[in-house]
C-alpha cells in the first residue's frame, strides 16, 4: 500500500504548515530531504530549516544533495532514498527538479519507497513536479512532469497567482484535466486509502477542464 502523499503549497518547514506535524507522526524516524529545486538558491538553507523543524518533532533529518543529474544517477544516493520512510522534495524550480530527476535511479527509488508505504512530500516545485502535466510557473502553460500523478496538475502558491495567470491556466486546460490550486502553507493530501483531503488554513481549489470542481473529482 502506498504511503501518505502531501503536496504542500510552499513555505515548508514552518510551524504553521500543520501537515508536517501530522506526517512526522506517521512512523518514520528520519526525513530524507532533497533540496533539488533550490540547487542554485542555497539548498543548504532548506536542509537547515528542515532539520530545525523536524528535530523539534522528534525526527532526524538527512539532507541529500541531489542537485544535478549525475547526483540522481548515483546508486548510493538511490539506496538512501529507497530505504527512507519519509522523503521530502523541495525548492522553487520545477523545471530543474524535472531535468535532474526524470528517469533516474533516485526518482525510481522515491517512487518505490512510496509504494512500499513511505511518506512522500513535496513543497512548491517539489509538489508541482509530481504531476503530469505540470504547470510551467513562468507563464502558466502546461509541460511534462515526473508523472507520479497522472491527469492532475497542482499549482502551488495559488494564493499568490495573479488573476491573469489563473485565467490562462484554466483556459489552456484540457477538458479532462483536474487542476488543484494549493495555497502557501496549506496542502493537498492523499491518504493511504487513496482519498484526497485538504490540510491547513486554506482548502485546495479544484477545477476540472477549467471549470470549478471538488476534491471528489481528483483521480485516485
Amino acid at each position: 500500500m502506498s504511503g501518505p502523499l502531501a503536496l504542500v503549497g510552499g513555505s515548508p518547514f514552518r510551524p504553521e504548515v500543520v501537515i508536517e506535524e501530522e506526517l512526522a507522526g506517521a512512523g518514520a524516524e528520519e526525513v530524507v530531504v532533497l533540496p533539488t529545486g533550490a540547487a542554485y538558491e542555497h539548498p543548504e538553507r532548506l536542509v537547515e530549516a528542515a532539520t530545525e523543524r523536524f528535530e523539534a518533532l522528534g525526527l532526524r533529518v538527512r539532507g541529500l544533495d541531489v542537485l544535478r543529474r549525475p547526483d540522481a544517477m548515483d546508486d548510493e544516493a538511490a539506496a538512501v532514498v529507497r530505504d527512507a520512510r519519509f522523503v521530502y522534495l523541495c525548492g522553487s524550480s520545477p523545471m530543474h527538479l524535472r531535468s535532474v530527476l526524470k528517469e533516474t535511479p533516485v526518482w525510481d527509488a522515491a517512487v518505490a519507497a512510496w509504494h512500499d508505504g513511505a511518506v512522500l512530500a513535496g513543497s512548491a516545485a517539489g509538489a508541482m513536479v509530481l504531476c503530469d502535466p505540470m504547470v510551467d510557473p513562468r507563464g502558466g502553460a502546461f509541460t511534462v512532469g515526473l508523472g507520479l500523478l497522472a491527469n492532475i496538475t497542482v499549482v502551488t502558491g495559488f494564493d499568490t497567482w495573479s488573476e491573469d495567470a489563473v485565467h490562462r491556466t484554466r483556459f489552456l486546460s484540457p477538458p479532462d484535466l483536474v487542476i488543484v490550486g494549493v495555497a502557501t502553507g496549506s496542502a493537498l493530501v492523499r491518504d493511504p486509502d487513496r482519498t484526497w483531503r485538504g490540510a491547513g488554513p486554506v482548502e485546495p481549489k479544484v477545477f476540472v477542464g477549467g471549470q470549478p470542481g471538488t476534491l471528489a473529482d481528483i483521480p485516485t
